[in-house]
Parts: C-alpha cells; sequence; structure tokens
C-alpha cells in the first residue's frame, strides 16, 4: 500500500486555476493594405534571408556577423539562461528522491552513584535511508501554474534571440548600403572636384585672354574651395560607415570579399504581399514573443490564486537501522516515516491579494502590449509598401532631372566659352548637377533600406529555423497561439 502512496498523491496534482485566456481581436484591419501595381503571392516571405539580397559580398558580411556579433551572441546566451531557469521550475513538480547512509560511534559515562556496576559502554548505530523531504503535492495547480509560466518566458526569449537575427541581418545590410553610399558620394565628390578644376583653368585662361573678368576666377577657386571641403567631409564619412560595419559584423572583414556591385545594381527581392491576410503578421517572431509574454501571464495568475487553497506537502522515507553493520540489513532493522504536513493561509496581510491583483495587472499589460506589437508590425509592411512602387517611379523621375542638369551643364559651358553668357550661369549649372547627382544617390540608397525594412517587417525570410524549439517534452500551447513555424 505504501508503494501507491507517492503515485495516488502525482495523480492528485492534475488541478490548474490558470483562466482560460481569449483571443484578443486583431486591432488592425483584416487585409495588407493594397498598393497600386503591386501582385499577390501565396508565401509572405522567402524561404532562406539569403534570397533577397543580391549582392554576393552582402551575403559574405551577414554570414561574419551571424557568427560573430555580440550582441547576437548575448541574446543566445539569455535565451540559454531562461531555459535553464525552468528547467529549475519544472523539477520542483516532481519528488527529489535522496538515499541518505549514516554512522554513529557513542560513548556513555558510567554512573558510580545509581549503577556502580554498570561501566562505560560504547554504541554504534547504522542507517540507511531513501526518502524524500517536503514534496508538496500540487493539489491546486501552483506548480504547474509556474513551471508553465517560466515555459512561456524561455519560447519567449527564444523568440527574442530569432527578432535578434533578424534585426542583426537587416542592420548589416542597411549599414552596408549605407557604407557603399557614401563611397560613392566620394566618388563623385572627387569627379566633381575634377570638373570643377578645369572649369577654374578654363576660367584663367579667358581671363589671361581678356575674354572674362577675374570675378569670373575668383568665383571658380570659391566652387574649388566648396568641393573640396565637401570632398573631405565625403571621406569622413566613408570610414565612419565602416566602422559601423565592421562593429555590426563582429570582427575584421577578410580580404577575400566578393567584389562589391554599386548602389545602382543592388536589389532586394520581395514578393508583395498586398491584398493578403493581416494574421500573416502573426508569424513575426517579435508578435510570437508578446504572445508567449501573455502566455506567462496568464499562467501567474493560476499561481496567485492557487496561492490562497491548503499546501499538502510530504516527508517521508524508507530504509534500515542497526547497531551493527553487519546486521543492517536484516529483517527486523527496517525503518519508515510518513509524514505529511497541510498549511492553510489564515492572515498575510493582504499580501495574496496583491499578488493577485498584480498578477491580473501584468496579464493585461501583455494583452496591451501584443496588441500593440500587431498595430507596430501592420505600419511596418504598411510603410514599406507604400514605398515598395513610389521610390522607383520617384527615381525615374529623378534621374531625369540628372540627364536635363547634365545637359543644362554642357549647353552652359559652350554658352561662356563662346562669351554668351557669364560665369553665374555655368556656376549655377554646375551646382545644380552636383545636388541633383547626390539627390539620386540618396534616393536609391532610401529605396534599398526600405526594401530592408519591409524584409524585417515580413518576418524578416529567416534560415530554416523552427519558430518554437524542441525542448523533448510535450508542450500545452492555448489553441489560438498555434501558427506557423
Amino acid at each position: 500500500m505504501r508503494s501507491l502512496t507517492i503515485p495516488i498523491l502525482l495523480t492528485l496534482s492534475a488541478c490548474s486555476l490558470t483562466p482560460a485566456l481569449d483571443k484578443p481581436a486583431l486591432p488592425v484591419p483584416a487585409v495588407l493594405p493594397a498598393v497600386a501595381g503591386a501582385g499577390t503571392h501565396e508565401s509572405a516571405v522567402e524561404p532562406e534571408w539569403r534570397t533577397p539580397f543580391g549582392d554576393r559580398r552582402l551575403r559574405r558580411l551577414i554570414e561574419l556577423a551571424l557568427a560573430n556579433n555580440r550582441d547576437l551572441r548575448l541574446a543566445t546566451l539569455n535565451a540559454e539562461t531562461v531555459q535553464a531557469q525552468y528547467g529549475i521550475q519544472r523539477a520542483a513538480r516532481f519528488p527529489a528522491i535522496d538515499a541518505t547512509g549514516s554512522a554513529a560511534r557513542q560513548r556513555t559515562a558510567a554512573n558510580a552513584e545509581t549503577s556502580p556496576a554498570v561501566p562505560a559502554t560504547m554504541q554504534n548505530q547504522y542507517g540507511l535511508s531513501v526518502g524524500l523531504s517536503a514534496f508538496e503535492i500540487d493539489l491546486f495547480g501552483r506548480l504547474r501554474s509556474l513551471s508553465d509560466a517560466a515555459l512561456a518566458r524561455y519560447l519567449a526569449s527564444d523568440q527574442g534571440r530569432r527578432s535578434a537575427r533578424i534585426a542583426l541581418v537587416g542592420a548589416v545590410a542597411d549599414a552596408y548600403f549605407a557604407e557603399r553610399l557614401a563611397q560613392e558620394q566620394r566618388q563623385l565628390a572627387e569627379r566633381t572636384l575634377a570638373d570643377w578644376r578645369q572649369s577654374l583653368d578654363l576660367a584663367r585662361r579667358l581671363r589671361e585672354r581678356s575674354q572674362s573678368s577675374g570675378l569670373d576666377v575668383v568665383q571658380a577657386e570659391g566652387q574649388l574651395a566648396t568641393a573640396k571641403v565637401d570632398l573631405e567631409a565625403r571621406t569622413r564619412a566613408v570610414a565612419q560607415a565602416r566602422n559601423a560595419l565592421r562593429l555590426l559584423v563582429g570582427a575584421e572583414p577578410p580580404a577575400d570579399l566578393p567584389d562589391a556591385l554599386p548602389l545602382e545594381g543592388q536589389t532586394v527581392t520581395l514578393r508583395s504581399p498586398a491584398g493578403l491576410p493581416s494574421e500573416l503578421l502573426l508569424r513575426r517572431p517579435d508578435i510570437l514573443q508578446a504572445e508567449q509574454t501573455l502566455l506567462a501571464a496568464n499562467a501567474d495568475i493560476g499561481a496567485a490564486q492557487a496561492a490562497f487553497f491548503p499546501r499538502l506537502s510530504l516527508t517521508t522515507s524508507l530504509g534500515y537501522a542497526s547497531p551493527a553493520m553487519a546486521g543492517l540489513f536484516g529483517a527486523d532493522h527496517g525503518t519508515w516515516s510518513f509524514a505529511p504536513q497541510i498549511t492553510l493561509p489564515l492572515f498575510q496581510g493582504g499580501r495574496l491579494d496583491a499578488e493577485l491583483r498584480l498578477a491580473e495587472l501584468r496579464k493585461s499589460t501583455a494583452v496591451a502590449e501584443y496588441e500593440r506589437a500587431i498595430q507596430i508590425a501592420f505600419r511596418e509592411v504598411a510603410d514599406g509598401l507604400a514605398g515598395q512602387k513610389t521610390f522607383g517611379r520617384q527615381i525615374e523621375v529623378q534621374t531625369l532631372v540628372v540627364t536635363s542638369a547634365e545637359r543644362r551643364v554642357a549647353l552652359s559651358g559652350q554658352r561662356y566659352r563662346a562669351g554668351v553668357e557669364g560665369r553665374l550661369e555655368l556656376l549655377d549649372s554646375q551646382r545644380q548637377l552636383y545636388a541633383a547627382r547626390q539627390a539620386l544617390l540618396d534616393l536609391r540608397r532610401d529605396a534599398l533600406s526600405n526594401a530592408v525594412a519591409l524584409h524585417k517587417a515580413l518576418g524578416g525570410a529567416m534560415d530554416d529555423e523552427p519558430a518554437t524549439p524542441s525542448l523533448g517534452h510535450r508542450v500545452t500551447v492555448e489553441p489560438w497561439l498555434r501558427s506557423a513555424p
């Protein structure tokens, strides 16, 4: 009968006071916004993070960052730490069985007054027992709720790690495009400096021939000095952009990296999700993280409610005790103890009520954070879709602006050499051409940044990692929280 005690008590530990968790309605429109000219596809994301990026150099830098970035390493370690904490909390639901061996030797003093004939004696005592101490029988599901909360927090931390991976991929791509922009802006500044130096030489030759005034030379010299100032600024920007990229990569980029593509040749290929259900956003790791945080807060309510009910704990042992080691396992030397204990909270000064109220408030906070995460995700996707088409048209128009500015510079130069126009018209046209080219570079970089942001907003198109890690045991998840990985 005693051998059935522990299984029976464990069977009783099936009650749970965790409240049912109702699915909050999506606080966004049911369908993602449509963009004129945008197509639809059955899948909103690509199967791998590498697919959208066409630059082989960028792909290699992303691989190095995933292996060496310290922030990602910290996120991984944090997830593993929470996993260990869950293992500790889960172990509390099972009895801790210990084996104890003991040996004692004791000398009793003689009592000459009462028993003069009884000398001092030596006594030995040996014991061996197996038992459990203060094991809580989880009648009302307190330990189970705490274990479920710890599991949800671990799953949330793992989703946080996946979010960190997605953010790192996007950050490396953004930093790389910023470095490409700075490099091409410096090259443009160098070409402009060379062109304006030739313009200064032309102004000096015309002045020597008395075909222009000294004012033209002064204007050309000031224009050249401005180009030199801008070149220094662009050189500094290149160095700073490379430093930022190096920090994200976490290591010095190797010398054998593939050649970089120019900004004009960079591609970030995305399948447009316009018109697809907003529920696709629930696949994002940051939203999955908010869901698991909500589950943890809900389980905490069950633990707080169970604290109002009695706690039943058990201390028991089975073993042997004997004054002689040789006879320790004799039939008459068996020992056992069975000591159940029940504790009922009578007066806690309002602590239990406050803990329950705190758990309920934290759940309400988790619901609001979950809904806010969905709203943020919806806006990020909507912003990315809004820029997906408009940037392309804007770049086309800006290219025409550059072409027009180039024609104006050519015509102004011809008219200046012919003496039809003054230096001021040529100077203004050259400045407008330089500004138009800079604006075109900025637009191309902004379009790439928008594509990267949309890539992240759609869940990052991660590699083949599972959305929920396997822990080697069954995990109970609310039906409305089950989503495709």
